[in-house]
């Protein structure tokens, strides 16, 4: 390959994180995707794992790793004021592929509450966090809501953060038990969701 820094193992590991940013790959689509060896792409890949760079899924595919997804401390203390304005657990998430990836988890502090772990990696077509990344608007009132759609008593509500551009780049999410969100999350917490999604996209967008 062509060497873009003149930096040859720096360009190589490059090309992992590029090949990661479509979504998790397993050590052979690594190595397709990249044209590198079998044991340059696992050497590199580990390294860069071991740097925060990339991480690896309960399946042991390889994921960009939370060091490039520095959206997720800018969001932060949005979402702390979430968490304590709804009492529910709030999350943040981003779209890796096919798939979405929680990349910051506020626990509620309720004894019974909605757990996702950080680095979770969940379905795109369940819950409403995932219906946000896959493009669903929830139209005017700007949130979309979910009840046990991906797990059976809880209930959820987000609403999605814009760039610059206004392109989708993340959800933001309050989750909990069906017993305190009501079977009507969105009426509950759509319009807390929605300005704390705005508060952690750009500025641009901030107030539409």
């Amino acid at each position: 390959m062509d060497s873009v820094s003149g930096i040859g193992v720096l360009d190589k590991a490059f090309t992992i994180v590029d090949a990661l940013e479509a979504g998790p790959r397993s050590l052979n689509d690594l190595v397709g995707a990249t044209g590198l060896a079998r044991a340059t792409a696992h050497r590199l890949a580990v390294a860069l794992e071991a740097h925060g760079m990339v991480r690896r899924d309960d399946d042991g595919r390889f994921l960009l790793g939370h060091r490039l997804l520095p959206l997720a401390e800018l969001a932060r203390p949005a979402l702390e004021v979430l968490r304590d304005e709804t009492g529910e657990s709030v999350q943040l998430y981003v779209r890796q592929g096919d798939v979405r990836v929680c990349v910051l988890s506020l626990e509620s502090p309720h004894g019974l509450r909605t757990i996702v772990p950080l680095g979770a990696t969940l379905p795109l077509d369940r819950g409403s966090a995932g219906r946000v990344l896959a493009g669903e608007d929830g139209g005017r009132r700007g949130w979309v809501e979910s009840v046990e759609e991906r797990e059976p008593g809880v209930a959820s509500v987000s609403a999605p953060v814009h760039d610059a551009q206004g392109h989708v780049v993340a959800a933001v999410s309050v989750s909990g038990p069906v017993q305190r969100t009501t079977r009507a999350p969105g009426k509950r917490y759509g319009d807390a969701v929605v300005t704390a999604a705005r508060a952690v996209g750009a500025p641009t967008h901030r107030g539409r």
